[in-house]
């Protein structure tokens, strides 16, 4: 039986696309000290090296690529970095194309399986805060303290605009808005690991909150717990 007193301290922190996660969990992760992980950016990673289609890829093909697909996790809140194969991964993976593959991908048992253990195994011997879909409900259920955001499509999607601008990119508001509901309708309805709270999970709104807010409360759950 696992100690809570001394196994590493995991906070997940689950969602839809947009909602502004991925921030959030690099200043939580800063705060506490501990390592951030980018689930989202492993399926992102995995997807564009496997290629467009390769969900459609027959169960023995696919399992046989994934074996060649490796992840590591070094440093700590600002300065965590995620390796696939040994290599930083980047910005390559923010496009709302590889986005969609990782959606389509992650609805693949056998994908679902493969990431799930690395995961599992990074949170093993590392305190961390990791982001993602089912994070609370799948791969860390026994996390300490676990924490569901949302807002509402529009507003996540003003949001992906200026955070690809601010990346130097050109954003069209309604195109960004339609993947972003193609993807929720994706991800909430599917077969495997569909996107849900869990049922510990505190949720959170951010539609009327700034990020600043939105910390301070997650931040002072983790310190009541």
């Amino acid at each position: 039986m696992r100690n809570p007193s001394t196994d590493p301290l995991v906070v997940t922190l689950d969602g839809p696309a947009g909602v502004g996660k991925t921030t959030l969990a690099r200043l939580v992760a800063q705060a506490l000290d501990v390592a951030y992980l980018d689930t989202g950016a492993m399926f992102r990673v995995t997807a564009l090296k496997l290629g467009e289609k390769s969900w459609e890829l027959p169960r023995d093909i696919l399992e046989a690529r994934l074996e060649g697909i490796t992840f590591d996790l070094t440093g700590t809140g600002l300065d965590s970095r995620l390796l696939c194969g040994g290599s930083p991964v980047g910005d390559e993976v923010r496009t709302e194309e590889v986005g969609m593959w990782a959606s389509n991908l992650a609805a693949r048992p056998e994908v679902r399986e493969r990431q799930k253990a690395a995961q599992r195994a990074i949170g093993l011997h590392t305190s961390l805060v990791a982001e993602g879909r089912d994070m609370g409900t799948v791969v860390f259920p026994s996390a300490r303290r676990k924490f569901f955001l949302d807002a509402a499509p529009g507003i996540r999607a003003a949001r992906r605009v200026a955070q690809l601008r601010e990346m130097g990119r050109e954003a069209d508001l309604a195109s960004i808005e339609a993947a972003i509901r193609a993807r929720d309708d994706q991800d909430r309805n599917r077969a495997v690991a569909p996107l849900v709270p869990a049922r510990d999970a505190v949720v959170i709104d951010t539609s009327g909150l700034g990020l600043e807010e939105v910390f301070e409360m997650v931040m002072k759950e983790i310190r009541a717990a």
